[in-house]
């Protein structure tokens, strides 16, 4: 999982760049409708499973919403499909 969780950690800083380029480029308000708060929620979301402890109930749970959301970027060369399950 923790391969996965830095996958995560990298795409969501990745698109966070991206979208200061876009910021610095064309204005903020261009990232008005944009997706920074699911990249904000999906890196909470990173967080709390780190510092979840393996025995809580909810571990099972947040590990499959990770996987879900990995999917989004299922077409990035270090996607690994073992992660779709």
């Amino acid at each position: 999982m923790d391969d996965l969780l830095k996958f995560l950690a990298a795409r969501i800083m990745d698109d966070h760049h991206a979208y200061a380029y876009v910021a610095g480029t064309i204005g903020g308000e261009a990232l008005l409708d944009s997706h920074l708060p699911m990249l904000d929620l999906t890196e909470q979301l990173v967080r709390d499973y780190r510092a979840m402890d393996a025995s809580d109930p909810r571990s099972a749970g947040l590990a499959h919403a990770l996987r879900v959301l990995a999917q989004s970027y299922a077409e990035h060369p270090d996607y690994h499909p073992r992660w779709r399950r």
